[in-house]
């Protein structure tokens, strides 16, 4: 089950709950908190909304991808687990999250699955609408099918595996808004909260590249892409894109991707424009320069 058919499904209880979020900044304003908040921008839900129900077309090859290969890793695994013991929904939906956790980074430092994750992260906002601007492009699907064919193969029923990415995804839904604040310290300190998931969001540093997580942000605590939210985050890319079309939004890097392929001089410049970190440059020492802008945004917001 794929994010755009599970948000079909929980719609209603989207746009209620999106309502409720605008209300809010309708009617406490931001002068009424010590943070400041990006709020929200009638085009760019506008823009959130499209991306999403033109996704809902234009993602079906997904499900050709996934099922097929779960049901194959299933039958051939010689490990088979009950789903009518707790503990096996339990490691289910450890594991979804550990394999979610796995994607999303590489989603951040492979080229090729940048191009089609930045489409999440290009809005200058951080709302519940923001959790709906999900790309239409199959590279981030393709590592998902990765993740849910691990799965199957550890012996997770094979609709369990697709019920456990679909918590894991539904999870993530409540926490794109600023209107909560940091919770109590044991919840923060286990799970993915608002807080930590601003700071996913953050194109500055130290934000930049860090909190992962789905579900549990043990596992950036673990792995080493834990940042506590601290200063005020700067949400976008790096390079903000001025436009609200949904088809550029979507295809902006990946044009841009495509190109540096055609005009990389060698072998070396061609994959590492695929397969390296974004803002990788093939005439440069520097393996990456994306640091180095998200650098200079925070020098810029503490000259501001």
């Amino acid at each position: 089950m794929d994010p755009v058919r599970i948000g079909l499904y929980a719609m209603p209880a989207f746009l209620v709950l999106m309502a409720v979020e605008f209300l809010s900044y309708r009617f406490d304003k931001d002068d009424d908190s010590a943070r400041a908040r990006s709020g929200v921008s009638w085009r760019d839900t506008g823009t959130n909304l499209s991306i999403y129900a033109l996704g809902i077309v234009l993602r079906p090859l997904e499900k050709f991808m996934a099922v097929p290969m779960v049901a194959v890793a299933a039958a051939v695994t010689p490990l088979h687990l009950s789903a009518s013991h707790w503990w096996v929904w339990v490691l289910a939906i450890v594991l979804a999250d550990l394999a979610y956790y796995v994607q999303h980074r590489m989603s951040h430092r492979v080229r090729m699955f940048w191009a089609a994750h930045n489409v999440h992260h290009s809005s200058q906002y951080f709302n519940l609408s923001t959790a709906l601007r999900l790309s239409w492009l199959i590279p981030g699907s393709f590592l998902s099918t990765v993740g849910f064919v691990g799965l199957a193969l550890v012996g997770i029923p094979a609709w369990l595996v697709f019920l456990s990415q679909s918590i894991v995804l539904l999870y993530q839904f409540p926490i794109h808004t600023e209107r909560i604040d940091r919770l109590p310290r044991a919840i923060e300190f286990v799970f993915n909260t608002p807080s930590h998931h601003r700071v996913h969001h953050g194109a500055n540093n130290p934000y930049l590249d860090k909190n992962y997580a789905g579900i549990f942000i043990l596992w950036d605590r673990m792995f080493g892409t834990f940042v506590a939210e601290d200063e005020p985050v700067r949400y976008g890319l790096t390079k903000n894109i001025d436009t609200h079309n949904p088809i550029k939004v979507n295809y902006h890097e990946f044009v841009a991707m495509i190109g540096d392929v055609w005009g990389a001089r060698t072998w070396r410049g061609r994959l590492g424009y695929l397969f390296g970190p974004p803002g990788w440059r093939e005439n440069t020492q520097t393996a990456t320069t994306i640091e180095t802008e998200a650098q200079e945004l925070s020098v810029q917001g503490v000259a501001r």
